[in-house]
C-alpha cells in the first residue's frame, strides 16, 4: 500500500479529540520485515497466554483478579504468522507528558488517559474503512513495551498503546453482534432502571 494512502488515513485521523487538544500521538509505519518479525515474536507469548486464559474461563489480563493460567502453550495466530505480508502495520505511541491522567491517584489501573489516544486509533480505523480497507487493533505489544521500545526506538516518556494492522479484507462484515442498550444503560444511577 502506498505511503500516500497511509498519510491520507493519518490526515483524517488527526482530527480526533484529545485532552486539551494536545494531540499526543506518534505513529511508526513499520515496513521493515525484520522489525515486523521482531514485533510478532514479542506478541506471540502474549497471545499464547491470552488464549490460555480464555480457555481457563478467565478474562485475560484483567486488572482486578488476573493470574497467569497454569498451562500456557503455543496458540497459532494467522496475523502474527503472516505479519510480513500485512499491507500496513502501524505502531501507535502516546506522549505521556502531554496527557492529563485525572485518575492516576486512584487505587486502580488508570484508564482516563486512554481518552486522549484511543479516539485517534479509532479514527485511523474509520478512515481505513471509508477507503474499503479493514483493520485490526491490538494492544498485545504494549504488554512487552520494555522490549519493544528498543526495537521501535520508542521516545522517552512515550507509551506504546496499540498496533494497527490494515489491509484489503477478503470479507467486509456488515452486521456485528453487540449487547442491547438495555443491558448496559440505566437511568440516573448505575443501578437505576434499564434504559429501553
Amino acid at each position: 500500500m502506498p505511503d500516500t494512502v497511509v498519510a491520507e488515513l493519518l490526515d483524517d485521523a488527526r482530527f480526533a479529540p484529545s485532552g486539551g487538544n494536545r494531540q499526543p500521538w506518534r505513529v511508526a509505519s513499520v515496513r521493515d520485515p525484520r522489525i515486523r518479525r521482531a514485533m510478532a515474536v514479542l506478541m506471540q507469548p502474549v497471545w499464547d497466554e491470552y488464549v490460555a486464559a480464555q480457555r481457563a474461563g478467565v478474562v485475560p489480563y484483567n486488572s482486578v483478579d488476573y493470574h497467569t493460567p497454569p498451562e500456557v502453550v503455543h496458540a497459532p495466530n494467522v496475523l502474527l504468522d503472516a505479519i510480513d505480508s500485512v499491507p500496513v502495520v502501524l505502531a501507535i505511541a502516546a506522549d505521556l507528558s502531554r496527557i492529563v491522567a485525572m485518575d492516576q491517584h486512584l487505587d486502580r489501573t488508570a484508564i482516563v488517559p486512554g481518552a486522549s489516544i484511543y479516539p485517534f486509533c479509532w479514527n485511523v480505523m474509520l478512515a481505513a474503512r471509508a477507503r474499503g480497507l479493514g483493520g485490526v487493533m491490538t494492544t498485545f505489544l504494549s504488554r512487552r513495551e520494555t522490549e519493544a521500545a528498543s526495537v521501535l526506538h520508542l521516545p522517552e516518556h512515550h507509551a506504546l498503546v496499540a498496533v494497527l494492522f490494515l489491509g484489503y479484507p477478503v470479507h467486509q462484515p456488515t452486521k456485528l453482534r453487540r449487547n442491547p442498550v438495555s443491558s448496559f444503560a440505566t437511568l440516573d444511577t448505575f443501578d437505576g432502571a434499564p434504559m429501553t
